[in-house]
């Protein structure tokens, strides 16, 4: 079955169980995905562009994406978003987003909606890739993580210069997509990506999204969403940089199970099977 099928019809209901022997295991498989051991970012790569023209054509495309997912989100999904009112608190600071990962579409407008302010989303190389969209990501805020010594060194910078700016850092610490999950998963790499948000004492959000039975039928049993922001979580000045990082990961993975409680329709079931020897 294609990925985007998955999200964008209906699905007989007996295609709609997954089988998982571990939380890490990734149920949808492209061909970019199964090469991105090979991916490689361009030589050079820049990821805060220092060209004027290349800052503002990012900018006005950014504007029509965020355009464009009001649209997608609102009418498509029947997304509704609670708690950003809460984004208030982080009122003259930069944030971090940390939030489920259950549809690649959603989760690419869905975090434009929900924050106050531009955000740039951390993202795998192999996104460049793909067609048609890939070369455009980073020009509405894809961060795509190095490999290399020094393609991380420019990443971390990067980051760093981006929530200086007072933007918004998008994560998704599940790390891979489960369609219409509606339980969260343990975070693949612990507490690391809670560094950002650590490092720069900085407070952190979660945006969680969940799913309901449509009132119409239009999209057949496709559900909608009620997407959920909570916070501010501040590191604890009285902790190091490492405990704050496990710290901030305990209070985001925690606030993102209470939200995920909400769930009232299961789309997809995913049913976990013993390991094979």
């Amino acid at each position: 079955m294609a990925k985007a099928e998955l999200f964008q019809k209906d699905i007989p209901k007996e295609e709609r169980v997954f089988y998982y022997e571990s939380e890490e295991d990734d149920p949808i498989k492209t061909d970019e995905q199964e090469k991105k051991q090979e991916v490689r970012l361009p030589e050079g790569y820049e990821f805060v562009p220092a060209n004027p023209f290349v800052r503002l054509y990012s900018a006005i495309l950014f504007r029509i994406f965020k355009l464009f997912g009001q649209y997608y989100e609102r009418v498509y999904w029947q997304a509704k978003f609670y708690g950003r009112e809460k984004l208030k608190q982080a009122k003259g600071k930069g944030y971090v987003i940390y939030a489920n990962h259950t549809n690649p579409f959603h989760d690419v407008f869905g975090p434009a909606l929900a924050a106050d302010r531009r955000i740039f989303t951390i993202i795998s190389p192999v996104n460049l890739k793909i067609p048609g969209i890939g070369k455009f990501l980073p020009m509405i805020g894809g961060l795509p993580l190095g490999k290399t010594k020094d393609e991380k060194a420019a990443f971390n910078e990067a980051v760093d210069k981006r929530l200086a700016q007072k933007k918004v850092l998008v994560i998704y610490p599940e790390a891979h997509v489960w369609p219409y999950a509606t339980k969260i998963r343990k975070f693949p790499a612990g507490d690391r990506s809670f560094k950002y948000a650590a490092r720069n004492n900085l407070p952190i959000y979660t945006m969680t999204t969940t799913y309901h039975k449509r009132k119409d039928k239009k999209r057949g049993d496709l559900p909608r969403m009620d997407v959920y922001v909570d916070g501010p979580f501040y590191p604890n000045p009285e902790k190091t940089e490492d405990e704050n990082r496990a710290y901030l990961a305990k209070k985001a993975y925690d606030s993102m199970v209470k939200y995920s409680k909400k769930n009232t329709y299961e789309y997809f079931t995913y049913k976990k099977v013993n390991k094979k020897k």
